[in-house]
């Protein structure tokens, strides 16, 4: 047997039936709107790259099968604290047993808790903000405004951070993104650890926040982008999670429709959302894709997937399915 085929034959043998087969469906639909010469953004919700999430998410950035992403600033900043600081972080496989007192240890020992992993807070969080201050120090010296990505791929540039990298650069989606100097798309970006550090300097007058540019100036670029991409293909969305990193950027359709009149514009054509959030009503991330059809999001011949489970175990399965894995 191939051994580059394995999982992909696994998977087309046994995920056959219910989110299974939704599974290969979504994978094939998206391999199809590649090798049709259309695009796609993925979008990065939960704690994806803490996750890991970059082991199989570099590959297909790498691979061309990723054109654009919208993530949270967590996720940004996470695959970076991952990158510097794996060797110190910890493992809580008892999780659920936790006590309030145990959860209260873990703060003063400077661990903060995702699920079953402690990001070290000094190892991760500082040893970035250290960097990242000279970072807004040159831009604010020189009268510069940057978007929040833009910033870290500054970073990554100066090559500052390579003599610390304690995982295999290749497993970073953020540095396969980087070396792709593919778009990225980082909505309420204050709502991350690095945005926190960054308005508590702006609080002590290191920095004006003028120089990082705004949500609305990321919605501004995705118009543009979207406008004029669209316009030789079309694009995919494929949603991992809910929230901002999903609902901001899927509204650029409607608002080009609607606010810009720009009518011609295609809608997305392709959609899929894993979510483990069940359907519901008043729910973003529990609501069924037939909906977004009401918004002008989605056409109602757009296929449309969702997958319930847990992200973490589907997208590197279908990740690896795409990759013919």
């Amino acid at each position: 047997m191939n051994q580059q085929k394995t999982i992909s034959r696994f998977i087309e043998n046994h995920f056959l039936h219910f989110n299974a087969a939704s599974v290969v469906d979504a994978a094939k639909g998206y391999r199809k709107q590649i090798e049709e010469g259309g695009k796609m953004m993925i979008t990065l919700a939960g704690a994806m790259s803490t996750a890991e999430l970059g082991k199989s998410l570099a590959c297909m950035i790498r691979e061309d099968k990723v054109h654009i992403i919208c993530c949270t600033g967590a996720n940004l900043e996470e695959d970076i604290f991952n990158l510097v600081a794996h060797d110190h972080y910890r493992r809580v496989p008892n999780y659920r047993d936790l006590t309030p007192e145990d959860e209260k240890d873990l703060l003063d020992a400077q661990y903060n808790r995702v699920t079953d992993t402690c990001i070290p807070e000094e190892e991760a969080m500082r040893h970035l903000e250290h960097h990242m201050v000279d970072i807004w120090g040159r831009a604010a010296a020189e009268g510069k405004r940057y978007l929040p990505h833009e910033y870290i791929y500054q970073l990554l540039d100066t090559g500052v951070l390579k003599p610390n990298y304690q995982i295999n650069p290749e497993d970073s989606w953020v540095i396969a993104a980087h070396e792709k100097r593919l778009p990225l798309i980082v909505p309420g970006w204050e709502d991350s650890t690095m945005g926190n550090i960054f308005a508590a300097h702006c609080i002590q007058g290191d920095f004006s926040a003028s120089i990082v540019k705004s949500g609305i100036e990321y919605m501004i670029w995705l118009a543009n982008w979207y406008t004029s991409t669209a316009q030789n293909s079309g694009i995919g969305f494929f949603q991992i999670g809910g929230g901002i990193a999903g609902d901001f950027p899927i509204c650029v359709v409607p608002m080009l429709h609607q606010d810009l009149q720009r009518t011609s514009t295609p809608v997305w054509n392709y959609f899929c959302q894993i979510s483990d959030s069940t359907t519901s009503y008043g729910s973003y991330s529990g609501a069924v894709p037939n909906e977004k059809i009401t918004w002008g999001k989605l056409a109602v011949d757009t296929p449309k997937y969702v997958i319930e489970s847990d992200a973490s175990i589907v997208a590197p399965l279908i990740f690896a399915q795409i990759l013919d894995w």
